[in-house]
């Protein structure tokens, strides 16, 4: 009997690490994932290029295409390629090779989503990336704890970089411009899933940026897939210090009210409260479902079998 999750439209939101690792256990159960990416990221390579050649940052997409390569010798080849960052004091210095190739198909065919695609055929890619905007985007978080003599003041600190790595306390998020155009293909990517991954990921400028995007937004609020909120393995980062699991779904729920989730998939090792958890997933409409997911080596890192199988059990 044929599986029908393998048919599924499955769609994917974040950026960084954290998507790679949904789509790195989610190319295991499913064959037609897409994945829609944050561009807000201004360090690194792809804040370089950013710059320079006034296009999307290319790095967290890049990411993304290669977590979705082929399991074959010519899809891990190429995989290792784009992945590969040239070392020493050059101009090139820290690029990595995709990033460069990417700008390169942009600037030939004067679309991310045609570039994005020619490198997601170059890779054998089970699946498709997109932007979520049509622009780049800039951060902008309200930040308390900064000055010690007023520790509740809020002060405003600019760049996915600056706000990764703040002291203070993040309070709230935006986006400049405030109101992004959505790439159209993300926004109907939306609306045709049967399911749909949010998380996990850096909680303010990976995961939330999506819910900042109206179009985006909207999509998701209307989406008939059936959506799963999944928490990080790290619960106190520079962006979530002192926060708990419950903490993170407030904020979501506080950044899009009118969003429902149907289950919100957490690591037993995240939970302090699971009674007080629960009642906040039941405030998003979800199901808190709760399975181990980290790697026994790097309980930091998300073990992409694991989160297959329950990834596997959710959407079945």
């Amino acid at each position: 009997m044929a599986d029908p999750l393998r048919s599924a439209d499955v769609v994917a939101l974040g950026g960084g690490h954290g998507l790679a690792a949904s789509l790195s256990a989610l190319r295991l159960v499913c064959e037609r994932v897409t994945a829609i990416v944050t561009v807000a990221d201004n360090g690194g390579s792809s804040g370089r290029l950013r710059e320079d050649f006034d296009v999307l940052p290319p790095g967290d997409l890049r990411m993304a295409l290669t977590a979705l390569c082929d399991d074959g010798e010519w899809g891990q080849t190429w995989s290792d390629v784009l992945q590969h960052r040239f070392t020493g004091d050059g101009d090139l210095a820290g690029h990595a090779l995709g990033n460069l190739l990417i700008v390169a198909l942009w600037q030939l065919h004067d679309d991310p989503v045609t570039g994005l695609d020619l490198v997601g055929r170059l890779l054998s890619a089970r699946g498709r990336v997109l932007p979520m905007a049509a622009v780049p985007l800039e951060l902008v978080a309200e930040v308390s704890g900064l000055d010690a003599t007023d520790p509740a003041r809020l002060e405003t600190v600019r760049g996915q970089v600056a706000i990764a790595r703040t002291t203070g306390l993040v309070e709230s998020i935006a986006l400049v411009p405030d109101n992004p155009p959505a790439r159209p293909e993300s926004v109907a990517a939306v609306d045709a899933a049967d399911h749909i991954i949010l998380g996990p990921g850096s909680w303010y400028t990976s995961v939330l940026t999506h819910l900042l995007v109206p179009q985006l937004r909207e999509a998701l609020v209307h989406a008939r897939a059936r959506k799963v909120l999944t928490l990080n393995l790290e619960m106190h980062t520079a962006e979530t210090r002192g926060f708990s699991a419950t903490r993170h779904i407030e904020t979501l729920h506080e950044t899009a009210p009118d969003l429902t989730v149907d289950a919100v998939l957490a690591d037993p090792q995240t939970i302090d409260d699971r009674d007080r958890l629960t009642r906040a997933c039941a405030s998003l409409g979800a199901e808190l479902v709760v399975a181990p997911l980290a790697r026994l080596d790097h309980p930091g890192q998300h073990d992409a079998l694991r989160l297959a199988a329950a990834y596997r059990d959710i959407l079945s």
